[in-house]
C-alpha cells in the first residue's frame, strides 16, 4: 500500500469533525476485553496466569457435548449450510417450545419464539423493539452492558445501585421508584457478575410492582412497561438455589416478559452462536423482523443440531452430571479460600456462589503500599497488582456501570482448571501478606 492510499484510509477527522456517528464516537469499548488483552501480553511474556476474566469456557476444561459436537458435524456432512428462515429453523423453535413446557413449566405458541446468533441480539433486539431516544430504562448495577445498550438507543438509564446486604440483586423496594414512566426494566438472574440468583419470593414482588404499574397505565393509555429478563444462566444454579421465573410466580407477566436465553452458558457452548427469544408475539415479530434485517440469525448446522440436543433428555443429564459439579467444585473452592484469608484478617470476602460462573469477591487493601512501593489506591490498582504480583485476573465492578472504588470484583471459574485455583489461591494470599 503507497503511502497516499495509508494516509487516505486513516484520516481521523475531517476539517475537524467527527468523521463517524455521535453515538458510535462516545461508544465505549469491553472494559473486560481490555484486561484481557494485558492478560494476554503477560501470557505470551511466559508469566502464569490464573486468569478468572472470561465470561467463557476452555473447552479442555469444559467441552460441549458430545451429543451436540457430533450433531453438528453430521449436519455440515448432510450440507445443512443454507440460510435458515429469519426466525429459526422450525425444528429448533419447536425444541425450544417444548424445552421450556418440561423444564421451566412455560407454554408459549411458536410465534412467541425466535432464535438468533446468541443472546446478545436478543438484547439488542429487545432495546430496539421497545426502547424510542429518550426512553427511560431501569436496570440494577452492577449488571452487564445495560449502559452501552441504553447508550447505542439514546435512551436514558436509570440504574438502581444494589448492595452487598442484597446479594446485589435489586428489590421490588429498590426498583419501585424508578417504575413509572419507565419503559423497560432488565433483570438477569444468575446475575452476571455476582453469581447470585432472584428468590421467588423477591421476584414476585418485583412482578407485581410491573403488573400494578401497568394496570395504572392501562387507564391513561400509556405504553406498557415491559420485562427483559436474561436467565441465560438458569442452568448453572448452584447447591439450594432454585431458578424462578416471572410468569411462573405471577402469570399476568407472560404478557410483559420477554426471555432472553440459549445455549451458550448452560452447554459450555458459548462459540456456536444459538440463543433465542421468548415472550409476548407482538414483541417478538418486531424483534424477528430487525434480526432478519441485520442477519443476526444462529448458523444452521448448530440450530439443527441444537435441536435434536434440546430433545434429548438423557444426553442433557448426562452432561450435566458431569458440568454443573465442576463449576460448583471451582466455585466452592474460590469462595472456601477466601474465607480462610478473611479468618486471618486479610481484607477480602466473598458472597457465596448460587449460580452462574461468578464469584463475587471483595479484595480491599486500600491504602496500603506493595513491596515495589506502589499505593494501592484504587480497584484498577489492586487489579493490576493482583494480576502483576500474583498472577491472578479478576475484572473490577466498574466493568459492569458501579462508579465506586469499593473493592468488589467478578471472579470467573470458566476458563480455570481446579488445579490452577488451588495453585493461585497461596500465590494471593502471600502477596497480601507481604502488604504493609
Amino acid at each position: 500500500m503507497s503511502q497516499r492510499e495509508t494516509d487516505l484510509t486513516t484520516l481521523a477527522s475531517q476539517a475537524g469533525a467527527t468523521r463517524v456517528s455521535t453515538m458510535a464516537a462516545h461508544l465505549v469499548g469491553s472494559e473486560i476485553l481490555k484486561i484481557a488483552a494485558e492478560i494476554r501480553v503477560l501470557t505470551r511474556g511466559g508469566a502464569k496466569i490464573c486468569n478468572l476474566t472470561v465470561g467463557d469456557f476452555d473447552p479442555t476444561q469444559f467441552p460441549i457435548p458430545e451429543t451436540l459436537r457430533t450433531l453438528v458435524q453430521q449436519a455440515y456432512a448432510r450440507g445443512e449450510t443454507n440460510y435458515p428462515p429469519a426466525d429459526g429453523v422450525l425444528d429448533l423453535r419447536q425444541a425450544v417450545q417444548a424445552y421450556y413446557r418440561r423444564e421451566l413449566g412455560l407454554s408459549y405458541p411458536l410465534e412467541s419464539i425466535l432464535i438468533t446468533g446468541g443472546a446478545r441480539p436478543v438484547i439488542y433486539s429487545i432495546y430496539r423493539s421497545l426502547v424510542d431516544p429518550g426512553d427511560r430504562v431501569v436496570y440494577p448495577l452492577p449488571s452487564w452492558n445495560n449502559n452501552h445498550y441504553v447508550h447505542m438507543m439514546g435512551a436514558t438509564g436509570v440504574p438502581v445501585p444494589c448492595t452487598s446486604a442484597d446479594r446485589f440483586l435489586p428489590t421490588a423496594a429498590s426498583l419501585a421508584p424508578s417504575l413509572p414512566g419507565a419503559r423497560l426494566v432488565c433483570l438477569n438472574s444468575p446475575l452476571n457478575p455476582t453469581g447470585t440468583a432472584i428468590t421467588r419470593d423477591e421476584l414476585a414482588r418485583i412482578c407485581d410492582a410491573i403488573v400494578a404499574e401497568n394496570r395504572r397505565r392501562e387507564t391513561t393509555g400509556e405504553r406498557p412497561l415491559f420485562l427483559m429478563y436474561d436467565h441465560i444462566y438458569w442452568p448453572l444454579c448452584v447447591g439450594e438455589t432454585r431458578h424462578v421465573t416471572p410468569p411462573e410466580v405471577v402469570p399476568e407477566m407472560a404478557r410483559y416478559t420477554i426471555f432472553v436465553d440459549g445455549i451458550s452458558k448452560g452447554f459450555a457452548a458459548t462459540g456456536l452462536r444459538v440463543g433465542w427469544a421468548v415472550g409476548p408475539t407482538d414483541v417478538v415479530g418486531r424483534m424477528a423482523a430487525i434480526v432478519g434485517h441485520i442477519g443476526a440469525w444462529a448458523p444452521r448446522p448448530e440450530q439443527v443440531a441444537t435441536a435434536v440436543l434440546l430433545g434429548d433428555v438423557a444426553a442433557q443429564e448426562s452432561f450435566r452430571a458431569v458440568y454443573v459439579p465442576g463449576i460448583q467444585r471451582r466455585l466452592t473452592a474460590l469462595f472456601a479460600g477466601l474465607e480462610r484469608m478473611r479468618a486471618k484478617g486479610l481484607p477480602v470476602e466473598a458472597l457465596p456462589p448460587q449460580g452462574a460462573i461468578y464469584l463475587t469477591a471483595r479484595i480491599a487493601p486500600f491504602g496500603r503500599i506493595a513491596p515495589g512501593g506502589a499505593v494501592l489506591r484504587t480497584n484498577d490498582d489492586i487489579r493490576r497488582w493482583l494480576l502483576e504480583a500474583a498472577g491472578i485476573g479478576v475484572v473490577p465492578f466498574q466493568a459492569f456501570g458501579v462508579p465506586e472504588e469499593s473493592g468488589w470484583f467478578r471472579l470467573s471459574v470458566g476458563a480455570v482448571s481446579e488445579a490452577a485455583i488451588a495453585d493461585a489461591l497461596p500465590r494471593m494470599e502471600a502477596e497480601l501478606e507481604k502488604l504493609r
